[in-house]
């Protein structure tokens, strides 16, 4: 179900998704800059725009083997509830 069809770059840190269930919508992943680390690179534009969906995996992808986990991507492109086993107890 969270199998990525399509990655479109939309503008500034937003890129459209479009799931294998035929859900979509627009991420806005500014905020992961902050978090630093790999996702630190997400502040310049051009690393940003150099997304892929992995071929296998069917999750978006950077170079340097940099991903998010395909369930966020899915909740907050659709707005859909995080799967039960991602809950906290």
């Amino acid at each position: 179900m969270y199998d990525l069809l399509s990655a479109r770059y939309v503008s500034g840190r937003k890129i459209k998704l479009t799931f294998e269930n035929g859900k979509s919508g627009i991420v806005d992943l500014a905020g992961y800059a902050k978090k630093g680390g790999v996702f630190s690179k997400f502040k310049e534009t051009a690393y940003f725009k150099s997304f892929s969906i992995h071929p296998e995996l069917k999750v978006l992808t950077w170079p340097g083997d940099v991903d998010i986990a395909p369930e966020t991507l899915y909740h907050n492109a659709t707005g859909e509830p995080f799967p039960v086993w991602m809950e906290s107890a």
